[in-house]
């Protein structure tokens, strides 16, 4: 689903986008959806980055 909220924040985390640039109205399930997508992957690559030191 192109549209999908928590792809499109994890796309935005891929894309270097700041979580501060959530689309989404704040409240909304779109915004929380978006903030996990952005989460998920931001600590993804934090994860990575500590394990190669």
């Amino acid at each position: 689903m192109a549209n999908d909220p928590f792809e499109l924040g994890e796309r935005a985390a891929r894309l270097n986008i700041p979580a501060e640039a959530n689309p989404y109205q704040d409240g909304s399930e779109e915004h929380a959806l978006w903030a996990a997508g952005h989460e998920r992957f931001a600590s993804a690559i934090e994860a990575t980055e500590s394990e190669g030191g």
